[in-house]
């Protein structure tokens, strides 16, 4: 599987995953070795478990991923934007980018987010994925 094809599927099924909160889905994206980190000041964390604490306290989101970019080699960049709104009513929205590296078999062994929020719903900026209609 390519890098292209493997971060397509990667992005289709982690968006999945967070509108139905199933950090178990996101823990079958990744390599049994793999190396996953959430913002740069965080440590190495489960991929799984990480969805499980983000997922939380979510009541639901409405999440999209980017066509994904080719990095080198087995690499790929995918950016997403997220609205989420908390169990208690609060909404934020979630921009970030991925930089995901993948195994021959399509798994993430190597990612690393970058994302910010804020406060409120805000929708994608215009041309925030150009590539996708």
């Amino acid at each position: 599987m390519d890098a292209l094809e493997a971060a397509r599927a990667w992005a289709e099924a982690w968006g999945r995953a967070w509108r139905t909160h199933d950090p178990d889905l996101v823990g079958t994206l990744y390599a049994q070795d793999a190396s996953f980190r959430s913002q740069a000041f965080r440590g190495l964390e489960d991929p799984a478990g990480y969805a499980r604490w983000a997922f939380e306290d979510e009541a639901e989101v409405e999440c999209r991923f980017s066509e994904p970019r080719l990095a080198a080699g087995d690499g790929a960049v995918v950016e997403y934007w997220a609205t989420s709104t908390g169990r208690d009513g609060t909404v934020e929205t979630i921009a970030g980018v991925a930089l995901v590296r993948f195994a021959a078999d399509g798994r993430v062994v190597d990612e690393r987010d970058y994302w910010n929020t804020v406060e409120g719903r805000v929708d994608p900026y215009e041309g925030w994925d150009p590539h996708r209609s």
